[in-house]
């Protein structure tokens, strides 16, 4: 691929044209020349867009999409598409199909299906067989076959013991362990955040202690084990508050919020609309606040969209029988601009790649001359809603619906390919 970018405003911290309104020329999937002005060549295509901004390439820690087993849900081709143009070049799919990624086959299986896309797949492996928490999966059959990390999405590790024998053999070849984090006894037969909300529209809360519970539990496995944990999704400012003391104290802890944790909270739910039934519960907006002041001060690692289609069979139905997840790769970046600076969505949107991929792949992509061209094309000025024609995935369970939006994405660039939304 051979392209000249006009008039484009780099937001990349490590590049040394960080702010600056430039020309980019690629030539075959490497950035050849960045430069006030580049003469037009009859072998490169250009292209303009108002506002420009180019990134790195956005990575979402985060996604689910059904295939193997539920592609009434999403399959993985139409999902990167979606990713791609929602403006990620790279997601973290997670095991949650059937059957389970809990062994090498699966995970080779995910990997050669969105072997040709733009956007790349990175497999996360079940931490236990069928995502069942009873035994170990096959960890470093899995490392070999491609996978990134190890957990079992949105599911406690109830046993102690097992989650700290993993901990421990995953050392062997620097993996990374995933705890999501929720007592599943104190969330006994709750559906959303206990609180005020809850009682008035008189459904059962989950109290934001089922989540501290296991947070400070899993700390005190990483601080006893050593090794590299990832608590994905946190929503209380508890949460935050305890891993910013386990960074203080030297731990490999990282996390992540969703984008609807940042922007939406429990006050949603007095439609009893279920595209707001998510898990971990949306909060309230003290604890809105604290997530959001995690981000500004770093404690919290990125931003996933925790992408997660659902089928309206599991959807339009009665509150407590609905089941958890909202889609958010097409909403996540017009919903974020609302509440954090476009530098900083940035670093929490490509953050991920660091951690799931390692420091190397992160450098790899600066945006400077020599380097691969993986990059994201935005806007930060562009006023809209988002309805359902913004839709792309399969799924429409979108929480976001006729939501006020701000920025969009341009399209990626990324495996000397362009794709444009």
């Amino acid at each position: 691929m051979n392209l000249i970018i006009r008039k484009a405003t780099i937001i990349d911290s490590k590049s040394s044209f960080h702010n600056q309104t430039v020309d980019v020329k690629i030539t075959k999937g490497v950035i050849e020349k960045i430069s006030q002005k580049i003469a037009t060549s009859d072998t490169h295509k250009e292209i303009e867009f108002d506002n420009l901004h180019l990134s790195q390439g956005w990575f979402d820690t985060s996604v689910s999409l059904g295939e193997p087993g539920f592609e009434d849900r999403e399959t993985i081709i139409n999902g990167l598409n979606v990713a791609a143009k929602s403006g990620f070049t790279g997601i973290a799919l997670q095991p949650n199909t059937f059957p389970v990624l809990d062994n090498q086959s699966q995970i080779q299986f995910v990997k050669q299906k969105g072997a040709n896309a733009v956007t790349e797949l990175y497999p996360i492996g079940a931490l236990t067989k069928n995502s069942e928490g009873l035994d170990m999966a096959e960890l470093f059959d899995m490392k070999n076959a491609g996978a990134v990390a190890f957990g079992d999405y949105n599911k406690n590790i109830e046993n102690t013991n097992l989650l700290k024998i993993s901990l421990q053999y995953v050392q062997d070849f620097d993996g990374l362990v995933l705890a999501f984090c929720q007592d599943n006894a104190i969330k006994g037969k709750g559906v959303v955040n206990e609180g005020v909300v809850s009682t008035r529209l008189g459904l059962r809360g989950i109290p934001n202690l089922a989540e501290e519970l296991i947070v400070a539990r899993n700390l005190f496995l990483l601080e006893y084990t050593g090794g590299k944990m990832h608590i994905p999704t946190i929503s209380t400012a508890k949460s935050v508050e305890l891993i910013k003391k386990a960074k203080a104290k030297g731990l490999q802890v990282s996390c992540s919020v969703s984008v609807h944790h940042l922007t939406l909270t429990d006050e949603k739910l007095d439609g009893f609309d279920t595209r707001y039934k998510v898990s971990p519960p949306l909060r309230s907006e003290e604890d809105r606040k604290a997530l959001l002041k995690g981000i500004v001060d770093n404690t919290i690692d990125c931003i996933t969209s925790d992408h997660n289609p659902m089928d309206i069979e599991h959807k339009k139905m009665e509150f407590d029988l609905a089941k958890n997840g909202t889609i958010g790769l097409e909403s996540a970046f017009g919903a974020l601009t609302l509440v954090l600076t476009v530098e900083k969505i940035i670093e929490k949107l490509t953050f991920g790649r660091t951690l799931f991929n390692g420091e190397t792949a992160s450098e790899n992509l600066i945006l400077q001359e020599g380097n691969k061209a993986n990059m994201t094309l935005f806007t930060s000025e562009v006023n809209w809603n988002f309805t359902s024609q913004n839709i792309l995935s399969k799924s429409k369970n979108s929480a976001f619906l006729n939501s006020k939006m701000k920025g969009k994405v341009y399209g990626v660039i990324n495996s000397g390919k362009i794709i444009l939304s």
